[in-house]
């Protein structure tokens, strides 16, 4: 295998550092869009919402079309288009064009992703693969952790210019550093589209992307109003929720690795207890939360947790979908984006029906359903295995 530079699995982790930022970090500037283009944070909302639902319905489709092009040519358009959306962004003057411009790059995200994951793989010797794979993760973990709260920092204390400006040079460094040091990636062996379709012919997939789906519905039911929930039931000022949600960010990236750790040991092992420990955190959650130290802890605990679930589910699937991983990433993509949006509309409701402490009941539900899922599928392998080896 001939040697590449160390730094270009750093410089794909970057180029989802730079996706997760401008995905996630509209959210934190929501406030100064709303002031610049006269809107309603209603319209404003829609940077959001388009993004996610474009990312959901066009994921797989769209990483099927360009699979027969060179990866190297597909990542460095992906960033070049997430570099000149920040900068529209920056300095049109209508709503709609900025809003055209969230499309571009969503529909890029899922290719990106799925591509800069399998590249990674490729670019290591096979018993590194899953380690370097968790280095790409990492990305997401630090945008989460860094990316978010440093556009909203930048918006706040500089200009909504700042904001995305910082955005588009965190993607120009990354289309830099691919084109510098990525090999040509041509695709000598194209998959036919009805190959990399096949792999929904499985029962055992579909019994995966489900559990995908509750993982992070898991997540995000409850994850998507935690700052609600410091502030109601934990009764914590606004200096302390952001404290908890840089301290949530920051230990996330702990837990990318430690998880990844995991994985590289035993995935099945990995997998199964994973949803127990998110309905354990729930649990304590629940009957803790209303106290402000031991809610502290938990945040801690809850972080390290939650960032597990990106990379336990993606493990999961890839599994299942190894006759075309990056298909099978880009289902990833997108189902884990229908779980987050199914977690968050669910989680809405046990607020508004049942109280936000109720909220916990929530995950640990979701929880629970990926547990049972696991466990079937599981179960399902085993007899497939043992009628093998009779035959």
């Amino acid at each position: 295998m001939k040697q590449v530079n160390p730094l270009l699995i750093m410089i794909l982790a970057l180029g989802v550092f730079g996706i997760i930022t401008t995905e996630m970090g509209i959210i934190g500037v929501l406030p100064q869009v709303t002031q610049k283009f006269n809107i309603s944070t209603a319209q404003a909302g829609w940077l959001v919402s388009i993004f996610a639902l474009v990312v959901a319905i066009s994921g797989p489709f769209l990483t099927l079309l360009v699979s027969g092009i060179n990866r190297k040519v597909i990542l460095l358009t992906a960033v070049l288009i997430f570099a000149i959306s920040n900068i529209v962004y920056a300095f049109t003057t209508r709503f709609d064009v900025m809003l055209v411009f969230r499309i571009l790059p969503a529909i890029f995200h899922p290719i990106f992703f799925s591509i800069a994951l399998v590249t990674a793989a490729k670019l290591v010797p096979p018993e590194k693969s899953s380690k370097a794979v968790t280095k790409v993760f990492a990305g997401i973990t630090v945008g989460f952790a860094f990316g978010v709260p440093l556009t909203s920092y930048l918006a706040d204390k500089i200009s909504l210019e700042a904001a995305f400006l910082f955005g588009a040079v965190v993607s120009m460094i990354a289309f830099v550093g691919i084109l510098a040091w990525l090999p040509s990636m041509p695709v000598t062996e194209k998959m036919s589209y009805d190959q990399q379709l096949g792999i929904l012919r499985k029962p055992q997939l579909w019994l995966t992307i489900a559990t995908v789906i509750f993982i992070f519905a898991a997540m995000f039911s409850v994850y998507s109003y935690f700052a609600e929930y410091l502030g109601q039931v934990t009764h914590m000022n606004g200096s302390w929720i952001s404290i908890m949600l840089m301290a949530f960010g920051i230990i996330m990236i702990f837990g990318n690795f430690l998880f990844g750790g995991f994985l590289h040991k035993s995935i099945t092992k990995t997998v199964i207890l994973y949803p127990l420990l998110y309905a354990v955190i729930y649990l304590f959650t629940y009957y803790l939360g209303s106290s402000f130290f031991p809610m502290a802890v938990i945040v801690f605990l809850w972080g390290t947790v939650h960032s597990g679930g990106l990379i336990v589910s993606q493990a999961w699937l890839t599994i299942e979908a190894k006759e075309a991983p990056e298909f099978g990433n880009s289902l990833f993509v997108s189902f884990s984006n229908l779980g987050i949006t199914v977690g968050t509309f669910i989680g809405g409701w046990f607020i508004s029906h049942l109280g936000i402490h109720q909220l916990m009941w929530s995950g640990i539900t979701f929880s629970l359903l990926a547990f049972l899922l696991i466990m079937v599928k599981i179960k399902i392998s085993k007899s497939n295995a043992e009628e093998v080896n009779v035959r």
